[in-house]
């Protein structure tokens, strides 16, 4: 590595401490020498000093000096795969533009992120996209492989940094919907149940944990109901933890129709003609524009969503399906 390099800080790194960002991009780097290099100000974070237990947040430049006999970045994961149809797709799933920000209806099935065996997301597409259009596509926030709908996506470094911020401090309103097993107690409500990852026989899970968990809260509201087999609810989650809605969902002892990771054999309804697939959508996000201004967005149901939908006799017009502003 010749020279000084600023290196951005990715969606996937944001929020970890700066020492283990730099034991994960350059794994031969000693802790003691990093240390140095920080008291000494080479290393820098947008251009201001830090220490080793700073957190990085995506968007951000870390100012790299130049390591000698140092391992650089790890090998690559298995390059992406991107073809006409992957473009055409997402291009098609645009459903709103303007000079900072691109708005996606995400389908259900489709990654927003690399990892091990997974080489077709969108980020990818995004890059391909970036290239062909001469513009830069940077990710803000994330949505599970199968959950479909609203995905911002910044056009540059500082609207990405501008809209990290904004799902950092819970000051982007939320409102998914899911069909779920059963119907609820109570028809509308709160839940606080705080999450923590645990390790399992199958791998890694969020738990409920009152102890130790990080606080999750969620608000839910019955829009309607197929007898007592199922349920339509509307989900207005507070914090933004991992696999949130879907335990929330489970401890009310309504997994989400074809969530078998949390509901296992309870998140099917025997008999019922519809998709086994997970029905999660995230159907609306209302935040600030980097540039002022409000930017509310909605977003159509997956092919997925609407077939169910038609099957239960569910209106998907329903105003209900939308929170009111005290609630969110």
């Amino acid at each position: 590595m010749s020279g000084v390099t600023l290196v951005e800080v990715s969606l996937d790194e944001d929020g970890r401490r700066l020492d283990k960002w730099f034991k994960q991009r350059y794994p031969g780097l000693p802790f003691g020498r990093l240390q140095k290099l920080m008291r000494s100000g080479q290393v820098r974070l947008d251009g201001g000093r830090v220490k080793t237990d700073t957190r990085v947040k995506a968007g951000q430049e870390v100012r790299v000096p130049p390591f000698e006999n140092v391992s650089s970045t790890p090998a690559r994961p298995k390059k992406d795969i991107v073809d006409e149809k992957d473009l055409q797709t997402l291009e098609q799933a645009i459903i709103y533009e303007d000079r900072d920000t691109l708005v996606l209806n995400k389908p259900a099935g489709l990654a927003v992120q690399g990892g091990s065996n997974t080489n077709r997301h969108v980020d990818g597409i995004l890059r391909v996209l970036g290239e062909r259009r001469r513009e830069e596509f940077k990710l803000t926030h994330r949505l599970d492989k199968d959950t479909s709908g609203v995905l911002i996506i910044a056009k540059s470094s500082k609207a990405a940094q501008f809209y990290t911020e904004m799902f950092r401090t819970n000051q982007v309103q939320k409102t998914y919907w899911a069909l779920v097993v059963g119907v609820p107690e109570i028809d509308e409500g709160q839940i606080n149940a705080p999450l923590i990852k645990a390790s399992g026989s199958k791998g890694e899970k969020m738990v409920v944990d009152f102890s130790k968990g990080k606080k999750a809260t969620t608000y839910y509201r019955v829009v309607d109901r197929a007898g007592d087999r199922a349920s339509w609810l509307a989900l207005a989650p507070k914090t933004g933890r991992t696999h949130q809605l879907r335990i929330h969902c489970e401890s009310m002892q309504t997994p989400i129709l074809g969530d078998g990771k949390y509901g296992g054999a309870f998140a099917y309804i025997e008999g019922a003609e519809v998709d086994k697939k997970m029905h999660l959508h995230a159907r609306k996000l209302e935040t600030q524009k980097p540039g002022g201004g409000v930017l509310s967005v909605e977003a159509p149901l997956s092919p997925l969503m609407k077939s169910s939908f038609k099957y239960f006799g569910f209106d998907a017009s329903d105003p209900a399906g939308i929170f009111d502003e005290e609630i969110l």
